[in-house]
């Protein structure tokens, strides 16, 4: 495949890595202590992969300023790695990430079957974990949300 425009493979670095820091809240989120990766002028990572796993985050409210506080193209998130929290639903926020292509919330407490639903408007996602959720229990949780 052949594209007209180059690529910008500095976007392409790898992920920005808040694991493992106790937070209970994205207004939380260190700057200090991170893996050194590249850069913009403006000191916003060159990334398109957020890791928020093995923390104890129980809301995704903020996402959006904690991506734009990070990263130099924020909408263009492509991997955002959840696992491993207190989150209880899957909320809305998540579908507001247009480029979303990979979503892990294994390890989570997420109970709310309908709130898989919201994620098929997530055009380019092709990638969800749910196991290790309360959502599991229901029978056919893993279709249930993606039949065409």
């Amino acid at each position: 495949l052949l594209l007209d425009r180059p690529l910008d493979l500095s976007m392409y670095g790898p992920p920005v890595d808040l694991s493992f820091n106790n937070m209970r809240a994205l207004s939380q989120v260190p700057r200090s202590g991170l893996r050194p990766l590249s850069m913009n002028a403006d000191n916003k990572y060159l990334s398109r992969s957020l890791r928020l796993c093995n923390n104890k985050i129980t809301s995704v409210e903020g996402l959006q300023l904690t991506l734009s506080h990070f990263l130099a193209q924020p909408s263009k998130l492509g991997w955002l790695d959840l696992s491993f929290n207190k989150l209880t639903c899957i909320d809305r926020v998540l579908c507001e990430l247009r480029e979303l292509r990979v979503l892990y919330l294994h390890g989570n407490r997420i109970w709310n079957l309908s709130g898989v639903d919201k994620l098929v408007e997530l055009q380019h996602l092709h990638t969800i974990t749910l196991h290790g959720n309360a959502i599991e229990n229901y029978k056919g949780y893993r279709w249930s949300s993606w039949q065409n």
